[in-house]
């Protein structure tokens, strides 16, 4: 009898574990806002600040709501890197791992994604987050560089165009 108790319990502690699981990988990678934030990033529309800055870039709820409001869920979906699809379409809960203010991808957010990710399990996730940040920073570096590239040109412009400037040599 006391094998009996033993077999039942553990199946069922081992059905809660399977659902646990399960329940930990409804989470899916949503897509559309990966390749929305690839082309955000691309264009430039990006924040490369420092790790631990979301929280105060964050979208608070009122702001999230009047951004629905005003665009639309199917536009708040897009800033969005996973979908929990046991949730209704037309809910916010749906919605998960922000990656960016709805105007810029941040660089913060996406570190934030990838530790949340990581804890709950989500590869796909924490993969599309780490993915996204390389791209970011190497936009990032790139801009950078052509930045002081473009200020070392004016400089060296400004330099030869004064009347008795020195003129380089090339």
């Amino acid at each position: 009898m006391k094998k009996c108790y033993f077999l039942a319990a553990l199946a069922i502690t081992s059905a809660c574990r399977a659902v646990a699981i399960a329940s930990q990988h409804d989470v899916i990678l949503n897509q559309d806002s990966f390749r929305f934030a690839e082309q955000l990033i691309g264009q430039g529309h990006f924040v490369a600040d420092k790790k631990g800055t979301w929280s105060d870039h964050q979208p608070s709820p009122k702001e999230e709501n009047e951004f629905i409001r005003v665009h639309g869920i199917a536009e708040y979906a897009k800033w969005h890197l996973a979908i929990d699809p046991r949730h209704g379409e037309n809910s916010k809960a749906r919605y998960k791992f922000p990656v960016g203010d709805f105007t810029n991808v941040d660089r913060s957010a996406l570190i934030a994604i990838r530790s949340r990710a990581r804890e709950y399990g989500y590869s796909d996730i924490e993969n599309a987050a780490a993915n996204l940040q390389r791209r970011l920073e190497q936009k990032a570096s790139e801009s950078h560089a052509r930045s002081n590239s473009s200020k070392l040109s004016h400089r060296w412009q400004s330099a030869t165009s004064l009347p008795n400037a020195p003129r380089p040599v090339l």
